[in-house]
This record gives C-alpha cells, structure tokens and sequence, in this order.
C-alpha cells in the first residue's frame, strides 16, 4: 500500500467513526499518529479522491471540522500560541479557521458537481458558499488597511504587496466564479465543468492564504509589532468589523501607536525571532520609513495645515454651508468643480433662514426645528436651478449628543439624473 493509499485508508476509518457520532476530540487522540503524518494541506486532495470513491458528500463534508482541529494544532508549533484571547492576531486566525472550512467545504462540492447526478443541488449549495466567502473580503481589509502600514513603516514592501496582490486576485476570482454560477442557473450544463474548474482554483488560493497568514505573516507580526500598535489595530478592526464573536475582550496596557508614531527599525533580537521564509523575502535592503507626518490642524483622523483644507473644500464636488448651534452662518465653501447656489462673504453672521426667499424661510425653519429637536438626522430634497438638477442634504452636526450646527451641502447631479445609461457606461468594477 502506498503512503497516499494508506493516508486515505486512515481518513476512511476516521469518517466511519465519525459516523457513529464519535467527537473529534476523541477521534484526534485514537488517531495521533496516523494523523500526524497528514498535513491539514493534503487533506483536500485526499478528500477528492473519496469523492472518486463514491464516498458521500455529507459523509465527507464532516472531515472539514477535523481539518480544521488539524490546521489549529499544525500551527501551534509556531509562536502564536502565546496570543491572548481576544488580541486581533487570535480574532483573525479565528475567522482564518471558519474561512479554510468555506474554502475545504467549496472543494468538495465542485468535485461533486462533475461526478454526481444532482448536480443542480451541488451548484445551489457552492452558490451559498460563494455568498458566504464575499463576506471575507473584510478579513482581507483588515490585513491591508491596518497591518501592512505597519510593516511598511519598517520598510518592509515586498511581503505587503504580493500578499495584497494574492488576495485580490482571490477576490477577483470569487467574482468571476459568482458571475459563473449564476450563468450556470440558466445552463448548467454549459457551465458545470468552467463553474468546478473556478471553484477548486479558488479554494485552493484561499487555503494558500491562510498557510502564508498563520505560518509566515502572523508570526512575525507578533514579534515585530509593539502591544501599543495591537491597540490601536485593534480599535481599527472593531469598527471595520470582525467575522467571528469576540468572546473575550483583550485590554491592552499600551496606548494605541498609530504607524507614523513608530520607530521602523528592527532590532537584532527581533529578526532571530522570525520565520525563515518572511526574513528570507522581507529584510533584504531595508530602509524604515522615517517620514514625519506635518500639519497646522490635528484632526482626529489625521492631519493637514490651513492652506491644505481650503483647497481640499474648493475640490469636492459639492459645497457646503455651515450654521452654528445659533443658526448664524460660519462658513461656506465655493467648489471648483460643480457649482451650487450663489453665496458671498457677507453671509458670514447671517441667519440661515434668510439666505432664503421669504417664500422658503418657514419651510427653513422647520427643517432646522426637526434636526435640533432629534425627529431627523438629516433632510434630503431636490430642486432645480436653471436646466440644472440640483440635491440639498441638510444634516444635524452633533458631538456626544450636543446640537453643533447645521450643514447643508448642495450637489449637482444633472449628468446622472439626464443621463442615466451614459453614467452606467462608466461604471468600472475595481
């Protein structure tokens, strides 16, 4: 009997015993040493030649949760075990669990929709997957958008980037096989082969990510990475949103530190620490980023001097027009792009209701009487001025409840309203 043979020989007496109800727990004891020579990468690949077999899809669809025990204590034997509970490495290793039994589960079913005779059946379940995978893009944004400033920061370019560049063409593929099955609905036949074909592409390209995440990128994220920097990534991640429950939440004793707040190099005790694999690609000719971050004004999502916000209000598409707690007008911003009502400095101090018609100034008063008294948020209408379509969103400013003001933009959007199909001509998928 050949290894492989003997590797499915073992994962059938598994599923047998997994039939009779027995939990995996006690399966991974009973079964240690043969499932130590299975790596939780290979499982896949056994998997479908049980589906050759004729093994049932139920029968195999229970093996992703051993898979998934296998993956976890596979990759124990790296430095993330010390991780808390909690801690945004612990979350995202979580929602890498629960994607690697997506991605197995997607495996399966598109080995089965080539060899079974419900294939309609395999294609809606593979079409549910698909609809749960597009929730992972998130996993995906926190990565980018919270993680790599940080490695970058220490002059580490490369493994952000084709990390980046691999989950967007993952990304990019699940919506190709998404606009497959849904071609597939009208013609299975025509589209089974190209719809298995994607799918096992695509499971194969997400179970890669989560080996390059878990054993190359989170390892030497915890050993670079301050308890300071975790916080604020933390803070980050909860308001983007995290895939799994957080069931214990991690306080850390550090202040948040923001990328540009951080000293890039790394120090000597630190590279011994890493994996070969990220030391070998990322710590070629490093050059930290020591750029300072400059601005008059300190807003509390960045920074920009005075010059800069006035030219950024003058290249927005829309102008606004803002009324204090008083309703006096304090300012008003005049677009360089689209222009919206006439206004001039000497409204400066004026009462908003009469930068209106006197046919207008009750209507006025009463959309600014709803948004201070909390009946609205905000009061959308739109109008026209000249040939032109014009839309007036008046929104109540507050802060922790308290009535600031209330800002008014106006945008021009003739081109959409009298041209809608040229506009959808435009539309680009990124």
């Amino acid at each position: 009997m050949s290894i492989e043979e003997g590797k499915i020989e073992a994962l059938k007496n598994i599923l047998k015993e997994l039939h009779k109800g027995v939990p995996i727990e006690e399966l991974m004891r009973k079964f240690k040493d043969v499932l130590e020579g299975i790596s939780p990468l290979e499982i896949p690949f056994v998997e479908q030649k049980l589906i050759k077999e004729g093994i049932s899809i139920s029968e195999i669809l229970k093996l992703c949760d051993l898979h998934v025990e296998l993956l976890r204590d596979f990759l124990k034997l790296n430095s993330l075990k010390d991780v808390p509970k909690g801690h945004p490495l612990y979350l995202l290793s979580k929602e890498n669990e629960q994607l690697s039994k997506l991605a197995e589960t997607l495996n399966i079913y598109a080995k089965a929709l080539v060899s079974s005779e419900e294939a309609t059946i395999h294609l809606k379940a593979i079409d549910d997957i698909v609809s749960e995978l597009k929730r992972f893009r998130l996993h995906y944004r926190k990565i980018q958008m919270l993680i790599f400033p940080y490695l970058e920061r220490r002059g580490i370019i490369a493994v952000p980037r084709v990390l980046w560049g691999k989950e967007d063409q993952t990304m990019v593929k699940l919506r190709e096989l998404s606009a497959l099955i849904e071609k597939g609905f009208s013609d299975i036949g025509e589209y089974i082969k190209s719809i298995a074909e994607k799918a096992m592409e695509l499971s194969r390209d997400i179970l890669d990510l989560i080996f390059r995440e878990e054993r190359i990128l989170f390892p030497s994220l915890w050993v670079l990475l301050s308890e300071g920097e975790w916080a604020a990534i933390h803070e980050a991640a909860k308001d983007i949103g995290y895939l799994v429950s957080i069931d214990v939440e991690w306080m850390p004793k550090a202040n948040p530190l923001l990328p540009h707040e951080v000293n890039g190099a790394i120090k000597l005790e630190q590279i011994e620490k890493l994996p070969k694999e990220f030391k070998s690609t990322a710590l070629a000719n490093l050059t930290p980023d020591d750029y300072k971050v400059k601005g008059d004004l300190k807003f509390e999502n960045g920074f920009l001097s005075m010059k800069e916000v006035e030219s950024i209000f003058k290249h927005l598409p829309i102008e606004i027009t803002y009324a204090d707690a008083n309703d006096r007008v304090t300012f008003f911003s005049e677009s360089a792009l689209k222009r919206g009502f006439t206004r001039a400095k000497t409204i400066i101090g004026r009462r908003l209701e009469y930068c209106h018609p006197p046919r207008l100034e009750n209507f006025v008063r009463n959309v600014i009487n709803e948004l201070k008294s909390g009946k609205a948020d905000f009061k959308e209408y739109w109008t026209k001025l000249g040939d032109r379509v014009i839309r007036v969103i008046i929104v109540a400013i507050r802060d922790n409840g308290n009535y600031l003001g209330t800002l008014e933009m106006v945008e021009d959007l003739t081109e959409v309203v009298n041209n809608p199909e040229e506009v959808k001509s435009k539309i680009i998928i990124l």
